[in-house]
């Protein structure tokens, strides 16, 4: 059903024009503590090809009520990429999974709100997620995330509008955003396990607290299914927008030999 992905490749980094690297900002939660070592570790092949730069707006519980959605506010977000403008990077993305339970336009917006007013092209954590399941052709989808039932159901909700239907999930019931970073390896390598018993196109792991993306290669090799972790689809999608080859990240999983399909991504 999906589309045939070439094989990884290990190539050596691309030399960097004029010696000056690619610099990718990211918006991170307040009370994130796995997204930045993960990313630093992806991005390790690269050698001086690209540098990630992280800052933070408060966020702390991820819930539907009131009190939660307002942590998502337009006006802090847009103060914190104030601060990474300063830093002149090449994009700036959002590295958190809001969008999948509040509605994909919210990235949009948010989006096109930080472009406008930093000159700054952006992205988020969703809207490359949505590319990779557009690129892989993905109609039944796996989820695994650390949220409470009603998120995963709001996430299931916003997936089937747009003709992706989550055949099999897993979540955790956690409310609290740091509290996401004390599952391990082994814990979310489970979930995908009882995730890929309903043979999913592809598997997303949809959080950027969580830890997913080391280990995604071996969950893919066992269970012959795409694993699409969120904090490997911010940095995979960040690096295809500034035209930096992902391919030398191939020992990370299947994601980084794709090429987005930004077009048809919802």
């Amino acid at each position: 059903m999906h589309a045939k992905m070439p094989e990884a490749a290990f190539d050596a980094p691309e030399a960097v024009p004029h010696g000056s690297p690619v610099r990718l900002g990211m918006l991170t939660p307040s009370s994130n503590t796995v997204l930045e070592p993960e990313t630093q570790a992806l991005m390790a092949p690269l050698g001086a090809t690209a540098t990630a730069h992280f800052g933070r707006f408060r966020v702390t519980q991820i819930g539907l009520d009131g009190a939660a959605d307002s942590q998502f506010q337009l006006d802090p977000i847009l103060d914190a990429a104030d601060l990474l403008a300063d830093a002149k990077p090449d994009l700036i993305a959002w590295n958190g999974t809001s969008a999948a339970w509040r509605g994909f336009d919210t990235d949009h917006r948010l989006c096109a709100a930080i472009a406008d007013r930093s000159g700054v092209p952006a992205t988020s954590c969703i809207l490359a997620l949505n590319a990779a399941i557009s690129a892989l052709d993905v109609r039944r989808l796996g989820l695994v995330t650390p949220y409470t039932a009603d998120v995963q159901q709001a996430i299931a909700r916003n997936y089937a509008a747009h003709g992706i239907d989550i055949v099999a999930e897993e979540h955790a019931g956690r409310r609290d955003n740091f509290s996401f970073s004390e599952l391990s390896e082994d814990d979310i390598a489970g979930m995908c396990r009882k995730v890929a018993a309903a043979r999913p196109d592809a598997i997303a792991v949809v959080c950027t607290n969580m830890r997913g993306a080391r280990n995604a290669a071996v969950l893919e090799a066992e269970l012959d299914i795409p694993i699409l972790d969120s904090v490997a689809v911010t940095l995979w999608g960040s690096l295809q927008r500034t035209g930096v080859s992902t391919l030398p990240l191939g020992r990370f999983g299947r994601l980084f030999s794709l090429t987005p399909d930004w077009q048809t991504a919802p």
